[in-house]
C-alpha cells in the first residue's frame, strides 16, 4: 500500500508512535489515509496499523 505523506497532519488522527515515517510533533499523523488490521479483530488488542513504516526506511 503506497500513502502520500502530507505537510500538514490528518485531522482527527492521533497517533503516538514517533518512530513512524508519518508522525507530526504533537502526536499526529500526516499520512493521507490509514489502513487498521485485520478485518475480524475483535479487540482493539488485536489491531494493527498497516500505514506504519519506520522512519529509516524513507
Amino acid at each position: 500500500m503506497h500513502v502520500q505523506k502530507m505537510d500538514k497532519p490528518n485531522e482527527g488522527v492521533k497517533c503516538v508512535v514517533n518512530s513512524c515515517y508519518y508522525y507530526m510533533a504533537g502526536d499526529r499523523c500526516s499520512a493521507e489515509r490509514i489502513e487498521v488490521q485485520p478485518r475480524n479483530a475483535s479487540s482493539s488488542e488485536e489491531t494493527d496499523c498497516a500505514t506504519f513504516i519506520p522512519q529509516q526506511q524513507k
